[in-house]
């Protein structure tokens, strides 16, 4: 079974979603189930896990009902308050229902430079095991070696590192970021998504081997059991259609044993997120 760990819905209100900036007005535009699964037909893709775009609990509530009403959609990754005193009564409410498979919390976006080493935060954070709940971390580069002390506090969660941690693509640097990632993924708690590639790059002049030297970093690293396939739809528009992206990814892990393959393309995701 193919799975895509990772995409968006919305309805789209340029306020809300005030970071699809004139770079990216192709995807100015509700994307909604309908859309995703046509696309997801086409490419052969089985199931998806829809990830949180806005930091609210009614995005949370929204998403677990397309998820209920579309059974394509094989679970969620949301967001609920997890700095607040009482998450915990959240966590109780929200964790009943079985397709919540995981939170985020938008770190990248953070003005607080040291967000996730705060004690309210990580108090939440350990919280989710307990509720069997997967952390999806979004962070830029510079931000690893703080993901780092960050995981290291909690050993026994399950975190799923999104879009390999934004390399600075555009400007073919691979390091400190190729150092952080081999750090990083020595944490065996720790996978990463085969996402969010081609938006770091150039939107129009990205070329397959500019991203080779990241794609061969992440496999080196993470190995094909702590690996996922994941599209960042609709973002991905920006730079790319769909098919393009998966066909790009599939290529790139072409070399493995296909259990390997079948892993990275589905299992992983799967076993992770408990589907």
């Amino acid at each position: 079974m193919i799975i895509d760990s990772h995409h968006h819905f919305w309805n789209y209100d340029p306020i809300e979603y005030n970071w699809i900036d004139d770079s990216m007005k192709v995807i100015r535009k509700d994307f909604l189930p309908e859309n995703l699964e046509e696309t997801i037909r086409e490419a052969g893709v089985d199931g998806v896990i829809s990830v949180q775009a806005r930091q609210s609990v009614e995005e949370t509530v929204w998403l677990l009902e397309l998820a209920r009403q579309n059974k394509f959609i094989k679970g969620v990754v949301g967001w609920l308050p997890l700095i607040n005193d009482d998450i915990e009564v959240d966590l109780e409410k929200y964790s009943d229902n079985k397709l919540l498979k995981g939170l985020r919390h938008v770190i990248q976006g953070e003005t607080d430079p040291e967000f996730m080493l705060r004690k309210d935060f990580n108090r939440g954070i350990s919280l989710l095991n307990k509720h069997s709940l997967v952390y999806d971390i979004l962070i830029v580069e510079r931000q690893l070696p703080d993901t780092i002390r960050f995981v290291n506090q909690h050993p026994n969660q399950v975190f799923v590192l999104d879009h390999i941690a934004k390399p600075l693509i555009g400007k073919h640097e691979l390091s400190p970021w190729k150092e952080n990632i081999q750090e990083l993924a020595k944490r065996e708690n720790v996978s990463c998504k085969i996402s969010g590639m081609v938006t770091e790059a150039d939107f129009n002049s990205w070329t397959p081997q500019q991203l080779q030297p990241y794609f061969d970093v992440v496999l080196e690293a993470f190995g094909a059991d702590r690996l996922l396939f994941g599209s960042d739809w609709p973002v991905c528009l920006v730079a790319t259609s769909y098919k393009n992206w998966m066909d790009l990814v599939r290529k790139s892990i072409s070399q493995l044993p296909e259990l390997e393959r079948v892993k990275i393309m589905g299992e992983n995701a799967i076993r992770l997120y408990q589907l």
